[in-house]
Formats: C-alpha cells, structure tokens, sequence
C-alpha cells in the first residue's frame, strides 16, 4: 500500500505529460489544416482571376450581339 501514493502521482504526472503532447499534436493539425486552408484559397483565386481576364479578353474581341427585334403581326380583317 506504500507505492500507491507513488503510483497515483506517477500516473499523473504521466496523463499530464500525455495530455500536454496531444495538445501540441492538435495544434499542430490545426495549424496545418489553416495553412493548406489559405494555400488552397489562393489557388482558387488565381485560377477565377485568370478566368474572368480571360472572359473579358474574350468579350472585348467579340464583335456586339445585335438585338433582334420582334416583329408585330398584323391583323388581318375577316
């Protein structure tokens, strides 16, 4: 019974140690996953602002579309 004072603080000294170790293990994933988060953002956004460069390059070669215009039918008398 002598050793289980001993036991008990060397178990918690240990799940402390263990405890401290998953929080920077977490820490870490989070920070990574921020980091893959922000890489991809930017990734994205290149890719739409080369998009949209593209589109607006594209719509300044373009000739404008005339607008058709309906024709009224006339009425024909019966």
């Amino acid at each position: 019974m002598a050793d289980d004072p001993k036991k008990n603080a060397a178990n918690k000294e240990f799940k402390k140690a263990r405890q401290a170790e998953d929080g920077k293990r977490a820490m870490i994933d989070y920070e990574n996953a921020a980091i893959a988060s922000r890489a991809k953002t930017a990734r994205l956004k290149a890719l739409r602002l080369a998009r949209d460069a593209e589109l607006a390059a594209a719509a300044a070669l373009a000739p404008p579309v005339a607008k058709k215009t309906k024709k009224k039918k006339k009425e024909t008398a019966e």
